[in-house]
């Protein structure tokens, strides 16, 4: 165990913890819009650096990184795929989704938006949401708690599954504490971090590569951009997630402004493709530094390896904490997300009758944060919970093949239906489980199918539906002025 590394370790923990307390203490009588969704008052480089962060989990410094350091350039194409997925994202879905979020009704999650943007009095929607939300989230945190555990072991020698206690024990306290707000300002410390620790270690590590160390890499193709049809369409298909990833386009909605958005839009795009860039360097400078090692490998560790054989014990701590920093900024999201859609969409409309009050709601929020924790943490502890990336891609394909077409459509086309939103997400999200358990042989990523099966259900149920009532068509073209002011 190295005490300088884990001094500053404990030092950034205790850091992501106060600000969670501070927000607690500062926001003693928060509304549920408060805690779930900031009370749409973020300025434009926490929203842009809180979304990127929510995004770019720890697979952006482990998972990632190491499937280029494994099988080479072909695995490129995931970073191509959510750069372009990211910026269209951004610039598309970002200036609408804040303004029709706000015409339906000033709705404050995912599920609550596309049944008030239909002006629809039916649940159906929000329940078929919410179980693709709970499913999915554990999943997601579970990779997240995973990658805590395996940095903590690596770093301290500390058992694997204690340590993902205690990284979900911090991540819980101040998303418990403080909502959305604690959760966007330590996202926002967690990008600036995360940022930092990319663009150092590829850039020292280059500058102490060998002569000829690329011709020591003897893995067939390993430099072959092009290396198959499938590592190309998979790759590019990751792109398709960020229409539908709710803790991301979360962030969207928190905006204080169209004029914040389009500056945030500019931040979040140059942070995220600068990420992305430096972590594929990370996988092919890190397989010429260090060579290729089955640990590494197995356990995504090309990042930490070559962090700790650069820096002295200090400075490699500070650069170890952004993987500890992807990890949770990406937690805490999914679990305040997931809180939030159970409690605003099921706890509330359906347990409740709608008559719990604010107070009320922010203690349902509460507990469901503590109980996909415990979920998540009973998955990431599984011998057979896979890899950090596989757990990630499973639960990105499920969330953009089933929110990412209805979401887009009921932004962009005025005869969008409620029951063609319903079923649409309904398919896409059995389709993406039906290949991954199916149809994974086939090398293509399963959210691909999904996504598209997604739509055409969409858009063939809205088309044999009755057209929306003319109130809808009114409230599409309201949000619409809105979003072009």
């Amino acid at each position: 165990m190295n005490i300088q590394e884990v001094s500053v370790f404990i030092i950034y923990l205790l850091f992501m913890l106060s600000i969670g307390v501070w927000f607690f203490f500062r926001d003693k009588n928060q509304t549920e819009k408060g805690y779930f969704l900031g009370d749409r008052k973020m300025g434009a480089w926490v929203a842009a650096l809180s979304a990127g962060a929510s995004d770019m989990s720890a697979w952006v410094l482990m998972g990632l990184p190491t499937s280029i350091y494994a099988l080479g350039l072909g695995q490129v194409w995931i970073a191509v795929g959510l750069a372009l997925g990211y910026s269209l994202s951004w610039i598309y879905e970002a200036p609408r989704l804040r303004t029709f979020s706000i015409a339906a009704d000033d709705s404050i999650t995912i599920p609550q938006y596309l049944t008030n943007r239909f002006l629809s009095k039916s649940k159906t929607l929000q329940l078929i949401s919410a179980a693709v939300f709970l499913i999915a989230y554990t999943i997601y945190a579970a990779s997240s708690i995973k990658a805590c555990g395996t940095l903590f072991n690596t770093v301290t020698g500390l058992d694997t599954t204690v340590a993902m206690y205690l990284a979900a024990f911090i991540v819980i306290s101040y998303t418990f504490l403080g909502g959305f707000s604690a959760v966007s300002w330590t996202d926002f410390f967690q990008g600036m971090l995360v940022l930092a620790a990319m663009l150092i270690v590829p850039i020292v590590a280059w500058t102490m590569l060998e002569a000829g160390a690329s011709a020591s890499i003897d893995t067939p193709n390993y430099w072959n951009f092009f290396s198959s049809w499938q590592d190309i369409a998979s790759g590019l298909g990751w792109g398709l997630g960020y229409f539908g990833m709710p803790h991301i386009i979360i962030r969207f909605m928190s905006i204080k402004s169209q004029h914040e958005l389009r500056k945030s839009a500019k931040i979040g795009i140059s942070w995220t493709v600068i990420i992305l860039v430096f972590a594929a360097l990370v996988g092919t400078i890190g397989r010429m530094f260090i060579g290729f090692d089955e640990t590494v490998n197995n356990n995504s560790l090309v990042f930490v390896v070559m962090t700790r054989k650069i820096f002295p014990a200090i400075v490699s701590g500070v650069l170890l904490s952004a993987v500890l920093a992807a990890a949770m900024s990406t937690a805490d999201s999914q679990l305040l997300a997931a809180a939030s859609a159970f409690a605003s969409d099921v706890y509330r409309p359906v347990i409740r009758g709608g008559k719990a009050g604010n107070k009320e709601m922010l203690w349902a929020g509460r507990i469901v944060v503590l109980l996909i924790a415990v979920a998540a943490l009973f998955i990431a502890a599984s011998p057979n919970a896979g890899s950090i990336m596989s757990l990630v891609s499973n639960a990105w394909g499920v969330f953009g093949a089933a929110f990412g077409p209805a979401i887009m459509l009921s932004l962009f086309w005025k005869r969008f239906t409620f029951t063609g939103a319903s079923v649409g997400i309904f398919v896409g999200a059995a389709v993406d489980i039906l290949w991954l358990s199916y149809m994974s042989h086939t090398g293509v990523y399963e959210i691909i199918p999904g996504f598209f099966a997604g739509l055409i259900a969409a858009v063939v149920v809205s088309m044999i539906s009755p057209k929306p009532s003319k109130e809808v068509e009114e409230l599409f073209d309201k949000a619409l002025a809105m979003s072009n002011e």
